[in-house]
């Protein structure tokens, strides 16, 4: 269905790059009963460096202000699977010892297509989060980014007034 935020396709616009702002969202939103402040679980120590840095960056994040206690049991599974893949794993028996041998193998690309479904339900990236109708801004000194083609265009007009 167009428009819907969890559609595919190429993320909306900013909503400072938008030409009309009159369109309603259709956006419900609704306070949860005895909601509380949500606590983020401390990440594994025993996670794979990249997992860890991946979920520490979760709570660096500002789409996690909006994270519900079941949002961050999503990020610590997902962080807890993509640890284990990204670990040395068996891929034989020594011949001599019986042991199991160990190495790090490649992510298989069903595993990276999932674990980035799963990251889109958490709206890690920009266009996930604009498809979610979610726009974050950094404080940039006061100062408002401007597009390129909007200070080209304000430039070009300058120059046929005067």
């Amino acid at each position: 269905m167009p428009g819907d935020p969890g559609a595919g396709g190429p993320p909306p616009k900013r909503q400072a790059e938008r030409r009309r702002r009159n369109k309603p969202d259709g956006i419900q939103v609704t306070t949860a009963p005895g909601a509380a402040e949500v606590v983020v679980p401390e990440p594994n120590e025993s996670w794979h460096p990249v997992a860890r840095r991946w979920y520490e960056s979760l709570a660096e994040s500002g789409q996690s202000r909006f994270y519900e206690p079941s949002d961050w049991a999503t990020a610590y599974l997902l962080a807890e699977s993509i640890s284990r893949d990204l670990k040395p794993q068996v891929v034989g028996i020594h011949p001599e010892t019986g042991r199991p041998v160990r190495a790090a193998i490649p992510l298989k690309g069903a595993s990276l297509a999932a674990y980035l479904r799963a990251m889109t339900a958490l709206m890690v990236t920009e266009g996930d989060r604009r498809r979610a109708r979610l726009e974050l801004e950094r404080p940039n000194g006061g100062e408002q980014e401007t597009p390129a083609g909007v200070t080209a265009l304000d430039e070009y007009r300058k120059t046929l007034g005067g």
